[in-house]
C-alpha cells in the first residue's frame, strides 16, 4: 500500500479512536445525573466511582505505547476499539456501585491504549504534522462533546444503561473494521520506518524540552479533566430554569465542547506556520481570564464563557503534541507518548477527588475554578522555558 494511502488510513482510524477514547470515558459524568435518583446516592459519592478508571487510563499508557513501538500500532488500535467498546457494553449491566466501578475501570484500562499509540501513529511524518494533529484533535474534541449529549439523550429516553450499550457496540464494530483492514494488508505498521527516521532535536534540547513539557502536560491534564468532569453538574446548578433534564444539560455541554473542536484546526495551522512554543505559551495564558470569569457567573452567559474556557485549552493541543514529537526519538515515540499521557491522565486522575472534595466543601465549583486559573498561569510561565526551534539532527541513533 502506498505511503499516502496508508497515512490517510492511519489518520482516519486514529481520529475515530480519538473520538471514542474521550466519548466513552466521559459518558459517566452525565449518567451520574440519572443515577443520583435511581440509586439514591449523592453526586460526591457517585463521581468517585470513576477514580480507578481514570488511574488506569493514565497508568496503562506506558505499556500500551511500548507495545505499539515493539509490536504493532494497528494491532494495538484494534485491541483498543474492541476492548474499550466491550468494556463499555459490560458497564451497562452494572447493578450497583461496585460493579459500576469495575466496569469504568475496564473502560479506562483499554482506553489507555489510544493516546500513546494513536497519536504516535499520526506523528510519524513531520510534514504538516500540525495539520494532521489538528484534524485528529477535532475528532477528540467531538468525542468529548458527544459524551454528554449521547449519555444524556440515551439515559433520558431509554434508561442510563443504554448510554453504555449503544456507543460501546459501535466502538467494537469499528475495531472489527480495522482488523479487516489489517488482514487485507491495507494498514501498514510504521515502527520499522520510525527506527530509521532522524532525530528532530539535539539530545540537550530533548532533555530540556521533555522535562518542561511534562510539567505543563500535568497542569493541562488537571485543567481539562477537572472542567470536563464538573461541567454537567456546574450547568445543572448555574442554569437552573434554563434546562431541567439530563438531555438538555448534555446538549449544552456538547455545544461547549463542539465549539472548541474546530479550534484545533486553527491550532494545527498555527503550529505549522509559527513557532509552536509561542503558540503554546500564548494559549496557556489566555485560559486564565475565562476560568476566573466562569467561577462567578450564573445564568445563560455562563455557556459562551465556558466555551471560550475550553477553547483556549484545546486549541494548544496540536502545538503541544508537535513539540513533544520534536523532543522525542522517533523509534521510541509511542513509549514517549505513553509517558506523556501517563503524566497527563494519571496526574489528572487527581481531578476526580478534586472535583468531589471541592463540591463537598463549598457545594459549588467556584473555588476549584480559581485553583485551575492558577494552574493555567503556571503553565504559561513554564512554556516560555521550552527550547526554540532548532535544526534537525542528520543522523539517526538506532534503537537498542
Amino acid at each position: 500500500m502506498n505511503g499516502l494511502a496508508s497515512s490517510r488510513l492511519a489518520l482516519g482510524f486514529s481520529s475515530a479512536g480519538h473520538s471514542f477514547a474521550h466519548l466513552l470515558m466521559l459518558l459517566y459524568p452525565t449518567v451520574v445525573l440519572s443515577l443520583e435518583g435511581a440509586w439514591d446516592m449523592p453526586f460526591s459519592d457517585l463521581i468517585t466511582l470513576m477514580l480507578a478508571g481514570q488511574v488506569l487510563f493514565g497508568v496503562m499508557a506506558i505499556p500500551a505505547g511500548w507495545l505499539g513501538d515493539r509490536w504493532s500500532a494497528p494491532g494495538m488500535m484494534t485491541v483498543f476499539f474492541i476492548g474499550t467498546g466491550g468494556a463499555c457494553v459490560a458497564t451497562g449491566f452494572a447493578e450497583g456501585p461496585l460493579s459500576m466501578a469495575v466496569g469504568l475501570a475496564g473502560i479506562g484500562f483499554f482506553a489507555a491504549i489510544y493516546h500513546p499509540v494513536g497519536i504516535a501513529w499520526v506523528t510519524r511524518s513531520p510534514i504538516l504534522r500540525g495539520r494532521a494533529l489538528g484534524i485528529n484533535g477535532v475528532f477528540g474534541s467531538l468525542g468529548t462533546a458527544g459524551g454528554a449529549v449521547v449519555a444524556g439523550s440515551l439515559a433520558t429516553w431509554f434508561g442510563w444503561q443504554w448510554a453504555f450499550f449503544v456507543p460501546g457496540a459501535i466502538c467494537v464494530a469499528v475495531g472489527i473494521g480495522l482488523l479487516a483492514a489489517i488482514l487485507l494488508g491495507a494498514a501498514d505498521d510504521p515502527h520499522e520506518e520510525a527506527r530509521a527516521a532522524p532525530h528532530e532535536s539535539s539530545r540537550g534540547d530533548m532533555m530540556r524540552g521533555g522535562l518542561v513539557l511534562l510539567s505543563t502536560i500535568a497542569l493541562s491534564g488537571m485543567v481539562y479533566q477537572s472542567t470536563s468532569f464538573a461541567m454537567p453538574k456546574l450547568f445543572d446548578q448555574r442554569l437552573d430554569g434554563v434546562v431541567d433534564t439530563a438531555a438538555g444539560i448534555g446538549v449544552l455541554v456538547s455545544v461547549v465542547y463542539g465549539v472548541s473542536a474546530l479550534a484545533q484546526l486553527v491550532g494545527g495551522w498555527l503550529a505549522d506556520r509559527y513557532d509552536p512554543k509561542r503558540v503554546y505559551a500564548l494559549f496557556w495564558v489566555l485560559q486564565v481570564p475565562f476560568l476566573l470569569l466562569a467561577a462567578g457567573l450564573v445564568g445563560p452567559v455562563l455557556v459562551p464563557v465556558a466555551a471560550f474556557m475550553v477553547l483556549t485549552n484545546t486549541i494548544l493541543v496540536p502545538a503541544e503534541n508537535s513539540l513533544f514529537a520534536r523532543f522525542t526519538p522517533p523509534a521510541w515515540r509511542g513509549t514517549a507518548f505513553g509517558v506523556k499521557f501517563l503524566v497527563s491522565l494519571g496526574v489528572s486522575a487527581a481531578s476526580v477527588p478534586l472535583v468531589a472534595e471541592m463540591f463537598r466543601f463549598s457545594g459549588d465549583f467556584h473555588i476549584m475554578l480559581y485553583v485551575l486559573a492558577g494552574f493555567a498561569l503556571a503553565g504559561g510561565v513554564a512554556a516560555l522555558a521550552l527550547p526554540s526551534r532548532g535544526a534537525v539532527m542528520p543522523v539517526a541513533q538506532p534503537a537498542e
